[in-house]
Parts: C-alpha cells; structure tokens; sequence
C-alpha cells in the first residue's frame, strides 16, 4: 500500500507533507531555516506527521497553524513547540464548536485510511501553546523571516504565512482550488473578503495552499477578490446565499 503521506519539493529548504488519500487532500509545509524549522499545520492526524518532519530536518521544530481545524492540528501532539492565534485559544481549551462525532464524520468520509487505524481512538488536539500569534508578528527561523497576517473569515483566528523575499504565501484555508467553506456559523463572509482583498494586494510569486491542487493559477487572488465583490455587490456576501460556482473554484455561504 503506498505511504499516508506524500513528500514533494517547493524550493531548496521548504517542503509540502501532503495527505492525498484523505477527501481534503491536505498540505502541510515544512520550511527550513538556519536556525528552526518551522511547519505550517500538521495534518490530520491519521498518521504520524513527526516521521516525516525528521526525514527532512535536523533543526527543532516550530508547529503553527493556519487555523484550529482537526484537519490542521492532527499533528500537533507531536511539537510542543507550537504557535497558534489568540482569537481561537479557547478551540485548544474545549471549546471547539463541532462534537468528537461530526469531526469523526468528517475524518473517514471517503477515505482510504491506512491498515489499522481506529477513527475511535481519533483526539481533537488540545493544549496551551508557547506563543500566542497576533497580526504582523515575525517568525524569524534564521535566515528566513516570515510574516503572521491575520486573516479572518474561514475561521475568527486563521492566519495566513508571508515570505516576502521568496514571495511565498501559506494561505491555509483562505483560498485553494474547490469549495470555499464559509458557511459554518464560525465563519464570517464580510471578513473573508477582507482577508482576501488584503491577500490580492501582496506581491506574491507562488500561493500554496492547505488543500487540493498545489499548482494554483497566477490569478487566483485577483479572481477570488473579483467575484467577492461582485457577491457584495449583489447583496450575497452572508450565510445563506447558496454555492456560488466560479469555474476552478466556489463559494459556499
């Protein structure tokens, strides 16, 4: 049976650890510095992400999350060291707005799991973490700084992650190739917009995203930004309006 998780190579010193034999065909990244390394998400949590991590650093490891989704902290327990936003703490403290068995739904729904795995003894991570993220904070891992911008809208705390010089953009949930999920009561379009519209003005050389298709058009920002504000205009930015089909990618309100 071929491996849970599937190594590919962004550029000399970051890495995407994907999890193609799961419905959300999550991506987690792995950017190594001279000092850390840090890794954005850490999966679902089916299998272990730390195998992975160790066969392509040496550095101690930095854990931090686009946002807390089980899809995205699966792995956490792994890295003590890790970094979340102060808008979803009490996510980390028991307050996560879905029960153990929607989330349990969610993780074996069409799935190809590995041999023995046990959706049963499935945990929604929980724990403190060692800093709290706010917007505009430098995680500097040596010799690569990367920037914290808060962008709310799939969720109040998710985070997207800037490398300016590389002009890489980490946009976890805030835009790939599909359906949009922006209609959980936890969700809120008028923010969404917002994050995208500042996403749109960044000069981004490659957008790698938390799920699906790793190979995104140039325009997908400015696309994204275009047909949320025609939403806007035509009074559909809120909760209820329906899927709105952009050809590569939807919306789901």
């Amino acid at each position: 049976m071929k491996d849970w998780f599937t190594v590919e190579q962004i550029d000399k010193d970051t890495f995407s650890i994907s999890e193609y034999r799961h419905w959300e065909e999550s991506h987690n990244y792995l950017l190594n510095g001279d000092n850390y390394s840090l890794l954005i998400d850490t999966g679902l949590g089916i299998e272990n992400i730390l195998e992975q991590v160790k066969k392509l650093t040496d550095k101690p490891v930095i854990a931090v999350a686009t946002h807390i989704h089980w899809d995205h902290i699966g792995g956490h327990k792994y890295f003590p060291d890790f970094y979340a936003h102060e808008a979803e703490l009490s996510w980390l403290n028991g307050e996560f707005p879905l029960t153990m068995e929607q989330i349990k739904g969610y993780v074996v729904e069409d799935c190809d799991l590995p041999d023995g795995f046990d959706v049963e003894q499935y945990e929604f991570f929980q724990g403190m973490p060692t800093k709290i993220l706010k917007d505009g904070d430098i995680i500097d891992i040596g010799g690569r700084q990367i920037k914290v911008l808060h962008t709310p809208g799939h969720s109040p705390g998710h985070m997207c992650f800037y490398e300016k010089e590389r002009g890489l953009l980490f946009t976890g949930d805030l835009v790939y190739i599909g359906t949009l999920f922006a209609y959980y009561p936890s969700t809120d379009p008028v923010a969404y917009l917002a994050s995208i519209q500042r996403v749109a003005a960044l000069p981004v050389k490659r957008v790698l995203p938390a799920h699906h298709d790793l190979n995104v058009p140039d325009t997908i920002l400015a696309d994204m930004e275009k047909a949320f504000l025609e939403l806007k205009s035509a009074g559909k930015l809120h909760h209820g309006s329906g899927t709105h089909d952009y050809g590569y990618f939807s919306i789901w309100f």
